[in-house]
């Protein structure tokens, strides 16, 4: 540690202390983690000479798959099924799952990131046929309403928000008057209006994966505000929608109200139109360890190629294969990997950081998606959170006021057959406009710091909290997800536009496959963007398949 990091560390403590009276019980254990900032970071010194050494093996392969995530692990999960299976997945940290990523303790598993799936609609097809492989979505995955295994539907009370004293149900605080209210069924409407709208072309307006969306100008258009902005032009604006709308930003998108893409904004409310025949359609599927039951699925099914630890350095792209430098950090040593496809399933910025002759849409991406930081802590209690007033825990319990977007409790499918010790999950977006300054405190202030804040905010509504919290874990997300800004999912500028209008121009050996092509940081863009990458590999390779897309992509 130098100066300026022991100096800062001082302060942050000092800044902790201050937050806790001298009554208080002193914090509880736990350790600070996260994405490997220094690993990663290491890429930036490339223009020094040397930053890492030479290779001393060559190994060639088939295909690489450059990313763990999720968009990964379906490109791989696709190739399989198809009968192709001579590949490597590389991943930069020690886990795989991205965003996805869980961890687990003597109580239970937890999430370390997302945490639950909508159900997903008739053009999630890819999402639907991951689910009926794995047998949570049993008999036809076309169907419009599927059967869901009801161990992974998440059990009632599903949301409540802590407003002014008192726990509410649902996360829609009450409108405080007859305008409000008014406000709020016109909002209401109008998503259903959208929600059964479809194009000359048969599209709906906002469709998830957003390939599937109307191209109509009008709604294109909504692309170049900010949310906030066309709530006030349509004058809907009031505290409380406000406040809901906000949340829903910062909870999918890690980005506040007035600088959401308005497209993006009402995606998140017309795009879900999951049904099921056991569950109503505002049901999610859930585990305790979030999405990362996926990720545990993905990684039985592909253990034997995947390798951890492995940062890539340098991609350079020629007319017979695709040399690939890796830092093997586990073996501290650099490995080349000659491969003849790559499935490119790492965040986009990172590729303009080792493709030294990368194309303009590629450089145009490092240097303008923005990403936003997030910071997971789950809590081991030794018993369940208590409620003083009003609606009962649920899995998803949201504070009012705070910085925070609440917490989840991980046994909230097991609460009924063994109540007890539990983790609860409590989840930050840092939604400022600018997410360096954010970003750099995330990394440079230590555990104690974020646990007494944590500690002070959640107590508001549970005073008993410290005393029952045995260990508090914190985990940071240094670029978690890309930021939908206005114009960066529409616009005729945008890298993100041009990246998906002309993959095949970048190199006929690469193939690009994350949901950054997507501009939101969603499990079904990931998917549909790794099955969509390994699709066209199997058409490029002439090996027969049965797509797993919806028709129109």
């Amino acid at each position: 540690m130098n100066r300026r990091d022991f100096l800062t560390t001082c302060a942050a403590l000092g800044v902790a202390a201050c937050g806790r009276s001298p009554a208080s019980p002193p914090l509880p254990p736990g350790e600070l983690s996260g994405s490997n900032l220094a690993r990663g970071h290491r890429l930036q010194a490339t223009e020094h000479p040397a930053p890492f050494p030479p290779a001393d093996e060559t190994r060639r392969i088939p295909l690489l798959i450059i990313g763990g995530g999720i968009a990964g692990l379906s490109a791989g999960w696709c190739l399989q099924r198809a009968g192709f299976t001579d590949f490597l997945i590389t991943e930069l940290e020690d886990r795989i799952g991205g965003n996805s990523r869980y961890g687990e303790n003597p109580v239970s598993r937890y999430p370390l990131g997302a945490h639950y799936l909508p159900l997903p609609g008739p053009e999630a097809s890819a999402v639907r046929a991951l689910l009926a492989d794995f047998g949570i979505l049993q008999g036809d995955p076309q169907a419009r309403q599927p059967i869901y295994d009801e161990r992974y539907l998440c059990a009632t009370p599903q949301e409540r928000l802590y407003l002014r004293g008192r726990w509410h149900d649902g996360l829609l605080p009450p409108a405080s008057d007859a305008t409000e209210q008014q406000r709020i069924h016109a909002f209401q409407q109008r998503i259903h209006a959208w929600k059964t709208w479809r194009d000359p072309q048969g599209r709906p307006a906002f469709a998830l994966p957003m390939e599937h969306s109307s191209r109509d100008p009008s709604l294109l258009a909504l692309d170049r505000l900010t949310f906030g902005a066309w709530l006030r032009r349509e004058q809907l604006d009031c505290p409380a929608l406000r406040w809901y709308l906000n949340y829903a930003c910062r909870d999918d998108f890690g980005t506040h109200l007035d600088h959401t893409s308005a497209w993006a904004g009402l995606h998140y409310f017309v795009s879900r139109d999951g049904q099921a025949a056991n569950a109503s359609g505002d049901t999610v599927l859930t585990a305790p360890e979030g999405n990362g039951w996926l990720v545990r699925r993905l990684e039985e099914r592909l253990h034997p190629h995947l390798r951890c630890n492995a940062l890539v350095t340098a991609l350079r792209p020629g007319a017979r294969h695709i040399d690939v430098d890796l830092w093997l950090a586990d073996e501290q040593r650099s490995l080349r990997i000659e491969a003849q496809q790559v499935i490119w399933a790492a965040p986009l910025f990172v590729l303009g950081h080792v493709w030294p002759d990368a194309p303009p849409a590629v450089r145009q991406a490092a240097q303008t998606f923005s990403y936003a930081p997030w910071l997971v802590a789950n809590l081991t209690l030794s018993e369940l959170p208590h409620t003083r007033t009003g609606a009962p825990l649920a899995w998803d319990n949201v504070l009012h006021e705070g910085p925070g977007l609440g917490y989840v409790v991980a046994t909230h499918q097991q609460i009924r057959v063994r109540p007890g010790a539990t983790v609860i999950s409590y989840y930050r977006a840092f939604d400022d406009a600018d997410p360096r300054l954010p970003r750099r405190q995330l990394q440079q202030r230590p555990r104690e710091y974020w646990a007494e804040a944590i500690l002070n905010e959640l107590g508001r509504p549970h005073p008993e909290l410290r005393a029952i919290t045995q260990r508090l874990d914190v985990f940071r997300h240094g670029h978690a997800m890309i930021r939908p800004l206005p114009g960066l999912l529409w616009g005729a500028d945008s890298a993100r536009r041009t990246l998906t209008q002309t993959h095949t121009a970048l190199h006929p050996r690469l193939q690009l496959a994350h949901a950054d092509l997507s501009g939101m940081s969603l499990f079904e863009e990931a998917n549909y963007r790794g099955v969509l990458a390994a699709e066209r590999l199997l058409d490029t390779l002439n090996i027969p398949h049965t797509s797993l897309l919806h028709p129109t992509s």
